[in-house]
């Protein structure tokens, strides 16, 4: 299947990996979808990347609205009949810098999962009749190194010192979530994986992070291009297989 046949969604593209993500995909020569929960800035986005000639187009997609997924999910059943590559980039950081693990509030914890674990769950649901229906689909759930249970337990890993709780453990669960998943989809030609894009300088780091926008975006492009002979299930950051 070439990639000018495929079609692909990004949630949380309106800026930051989702953006690029999108732009790098069309690149390869998919027709993206680019998603996120403001009209305007979605539309906005797409407009930028159609600028640079790119096949992009705005949806409006908030992956904790059901209503919102619902009419993103009629929409493209409507246009395209099928969904080729799936990308789960929506996320929020909600932890509060300078308190400890146990003194973030419930309410952090709630916005964090509501977005980054359920709101993936409740998108990827929605779309799995459509990604059924392509001949080769593929699944990108963006995670992070942060979600590693085996590193955060380790001293001597470089994430140690990093207990940023709420974020921290929604990404555990998304990894763990996409492990369940595999194995649901094993016998299928879908295929699902989770990644970590890097420490990329995006807003939600205040530009601290150690590399661009466009390398972080690597990782998720290249596990939406994978063939058939490509992996299920696991956890990678560019041609590296992280420690659950």
């Amino acid at each position: 299947m070439s990639n000018t046949s495929k079609t692909a969604l990004v949630t949380g593209a309106t800026r930051g990996i989702g953006f690029e993500t999108v732009r790098q995909l069309a690149q390869a020569g998919v027709h993206t979808l680019l998603a996120g929960r403001d009209q305007a800035k979605a539309v906005e986005a797409a407009l930028k990347l159609q600028a640079e000639g790119l096949s992009v187009e705005a949806i409006v997609l908030d992956v904790t609205d059901a209503a919102s997924i619902g009419a993103a999910v009629e929409k493209v059943t409507k246009k395209f009949g099928r969904l080729d590559i799936l990308v789960n980039n929506a996320g929020i950081l909600r932890d509060e810098q300078g308190r400890k693990v146990s003194e973030q509030t419930l309410q952090a914890w709630r916005e964090t999962f509501d977005t980054n674990l359920f709101g993936l769950v409740a998108v990827t649901q929605s779309f799995l009749p459509l990604l059924h229906k392509s001949p080769s689909a593929r699944i990108v759930n963006v995670s992070s190194v942060l979600g590693s249970v085996a590193l955060h337990s380790d001293p001597a890993s470089p994430i140690y010192d990093f207990k940023v709780p709420a974020y921290n453990v929604s990404k555990s669960a998304v990894n763990a979530w996409t492990v369940q998943l595999a194995y649901e989809l094993k016998d299928s030609k879908i295929k699902v994986n989770t990644i970590h894009p890097g420490y990329v300088k995006t807003d939600m780091n205040a530009g601290e992070g150690e590399i661009d926008v466009a390398d972080g975006a690597k990782t998720s492009v290249a596990m939406a291009l994978i063939d058939d002979a490509g992996p299920n299930g696991s956890y990678r950051h560019l041609d590296n297989i992280l420690p659950w």
